[in-house]
């Protein structure tokens, strides 16, 4: 759509009318419809700031973000729309009850607007459709198969119990190393105050014993230095890196995917984040495949709950291979994600019928095996933090004192 100015006058008087039309004819003859005056001219202009502002503050008035909804709340509206709707109430009377008393603004809003549709005739897969971003494909998945088997109270329970699943996940892993962040930022903080503080005592000492001084102690003055002088100028361009590494994540699929193939080499962490992965990608597949959606849809939409894109690239090979002809246990292997002894009890549930009870018992291989470096990623972790703080404490100690001791030497 464009906008135009069109200058018009009623008797001798002059004026002029915005408005919005995708042509000029259009323009016109939207004008001329509403019989304001007589039309004088007509020029194409860019959008006035006062509609750009009206713009921006509907869209921050607007409680629905372009980002996923608030799982934990999202996960006890699942639950008592379930509820409601086993007991034998409409959909359209259920979801409205359900977002009487619900806290979280935009859920509310989406919720509201979803019931709204539905009273106008639309199903709860249409009206939900266009918050896909939002709510995730995983839901409207669930909503339409709920929908085409009846069974919708059953189907949005279940989708409750996927989501648990993985905001269960999430908080065992942010849980897990809170501690090792910790440690870190706390070791950080006390390098920078003893650089700032501790060594500068020791500078003017150094100085006038005009002596060659060993290289940590170098090392502690120049980062002494440093910053002293540039340590705004760090800090500034700190946060400017991560800002721009955070932009580019979200809006470069090369740099997403860079970024992720390089999480999932981080010592520990990485292995966390491939468990976790793989054994949502599992979970969520089997369940699909046993509620009757068709192969190929229900591994798109597992797919689409991998968060990390390189492994969601490689993944995406499974229905490709299915598509071209060949059999899961080869889509399987072709990703080069899964050790052979996963992709051969594929193989002997695919062709002896138990698809399902072996997808199940590789779900519980991941989750054990996350669950495991969860639960000892302190463990695990605590020898290289011994050995950062080790490295810190002789760092400051040759530094400091490895100078004295040359000069009591020097002086004896």
């Amino acid at each position: 759509m464009k906008y135009y100015r069109i200058q018009y006058k009623i008797g001798k008087k002059r004026d002029y009318y915005i408005l919005q039309a995708p042509n000029k004819p259009e323009a016109i003859k939207s004008f001329l419809q509403r019989n304001i005056g007589v039309l004088v001219s007509i020029q194409e202009i860019s959008e006035p700031l006062g509609l750009k502002l009206r713009t921006i503050l509907d869209k921050l008035k607007n409680p629905i973000r372009n980002r996923p909804v608030n799982l934990e709340r999202y996960i006890a509206l699942l639950e008592q729309v379930s509820v409601m709707l086993d007991a034998g109430l409409p959909l359209n009377f259920v979801l409205s009850e359900a977002t009487k008393n619900e806290k979280d603004p935009m859920l509310r809003a989406i919720f509201s607007q979803i019931a709204e549709d539905i009273e106008s005739g639309k199903s709860l897969y249409e009206a939900a459709k266009r918050f896909r971003t939002q709510l995730g494909t995983l839901s409207l998945s669930m909503f339409r198969l709920g929908e085409e088997t009846g069974a919708l109270a059953e189907e949005i329970g279940h989708l409750a119990k996927i989501m648990q699943e993985i905001l269960d996940n999430r908080r065992k892993f942010k849980k897990a190393t809170r501690y090792p962040i910790f440690i870190i930022v706390a070791m950080s903080i006390a390098f920078v105050v003893v650089t700032l503080m501790v060594i500068p005592q020791f500078e003017a000492y150094f100085k006038e014993s005009q002596m060659e001084l060993p290289l940590p102690t170098k090392f502690l003055l120049w980062m002494e230095h440093a910053m002293q002088e540039y340590g705004l100028w760090i800090l500034a361009g700190g946060v400017a890196v991560s800002v721009a590494i955070g932009f580019l994540y979200r809006r470069s699929e090369r740099v997403r995917y860079w970024l992720d193939r390089f999480l999932l080499r981080i010592f520990v962490l990485g292995r966390a984040t491939y468990y976790a992965m793989l054994s949502r990608f599992i979970y969520i597949f089997r369940v699909l495949n046993d509620a009757g959606i068709p192969m190929i849809d229900a591994l798109n939409i597992a797919i689409e709950i991998v968060d990390n894109s390189y492994l969601r690239s490689k993944i995406q090979k499974i229905p490709t291979a299915i598509e071209e002809g060949r059999s899961l246990h080869q889509g399987f292997l072709e990703t080069e994600l899964f050790e052979n002894m996963i992709v051969e009890m594929v193989r002997s549930g695919e062709i002896g019928g138990g698809l399902s009870r072996m997808l199940g018992k590789i779900n519980k291989i991941f989750k054990d095996r996350f669950d495991y470096i969860v639960d000892n990623i302190a463990t695990l972790i605590e020898p290289v933090l011994i050995a950062a703080i080790a490295g810190f404490v002789l760092t400051l100690a040759l530094g400091i004192f490895l100078p004295m001791w040359n000069l009591t030497q020097v002086g004896g």
